[in-house]
């Protein structure tokens, strides 16, 4: 004996275009991705130690001049979670995660700015040093590093990948010129500062727009169909809001080294 089950109206079936799209066979489960990218995305004590500990290492490599202590600050990424769960959130419409990120990539910014800050009154700067110069200014090569940066920052996480291996790809895009910006800050340098401060801004920009196109083209849809339209109508949003900035910074890129 078989129990039967049936509704009067029969229940609206969704439409085709509606049915979101089934995950890439490269990717993990939406659930796996979602669960480890939101918990990387909460501001705790682990969080904003990481964040001074990268930017002493940042600073002390950046002073150095030494390639080496750079990448150990590369490593600890971490800015990797909240960039990436804003992608993420945007991707998937997710409006608290979008708050919740924001906030999280403030925070984390805001501590490596006062860290950054405080050793650049401690310690003597100089911008001629190699490694700061570099960071003062932005080229198309720089460009082209960010949103290669997001692109693999998402790819790991979808593939499943430890983020170390891809924290030093998405780190390299953030962290470090954000040091160099408060460092020349501290310094009396502006000028040179506030080339740090638009490759810092260039970067952002680069590594969300490459991220939500990322996590789109692998198929990342909300786990009900009906939260489909509202997903797919804020990643239309999110990328040309993120590709007008990026047109915006390169005309200010553009009549600076005009000048």
């Amino acid at each position: 004996m078989l129990p039967v089950e049936a509704t009067i109206p029969r229940p609206k079936q969704p439409e085709p275009d509606e049915i979101p799209t089934a995950k890439s066979p490269d990717r993990i489960s939406r659930e796996e991705i979602y669960h480890d990218i939101v918990d990387s995305a909460e501001v705790s004590r682990i969080f904003v130690i990481q964040v001074i500990l990268a930017t002493v290492v940042a600073a002390v490599g950046l002073v150095r001049n030494d390639t080496a202590v750079l990448i150990g600050a590369m490593v600890i990424a971490p800015l990797l979670g909240p960039n990436m769960s804003l992608c993420l959130a945007t991707t998937l419409g997710d409006v608290d995660l979008i708050r919740k990120s924001l906030k999280t990539n403030f925070v984390g910014l805001a501590v490596a700015l006062c860290a950054s800050v405080s050793i650049g009154l401690l310690l003597p700067i100089s911008p001629e040093i190699d490694a700061i110069t570099s960071r003062t200014h932005v080229s198309a090569g720089d460009i082209i590093l960010a949103l290669a940066s997001g692109c693999a920052g998402v790819l790991a996480f979808t593939s499943g990948a430890p983020s170390a291996l891809i924290g030093v790809m998405v780190a390299v895009a953030l962290l470090p010129p954000f040091t160099v910006f408060g460092l020349l800050l501290a310094s009396g340098e502006y000028a040179a500062a506030s080339g740090a401060l638009m490759l810092v801004s260039t970067n952002v920009i680069c590594v969300n727009l490459s991220g939500v196109l990322t996590f789109f083209a692998q198929g990342l849809r909300p786990r009900t169909w009906w939260e489909t339209e509202r997903a797919t109508k804020a990643t239309r949003i999110a990328v040309i809001v993120w590709t007008m900035l990026l047109l915006v910074l390169l005309g200010l890129i553009y009549m600076a080294t005009r000048r």
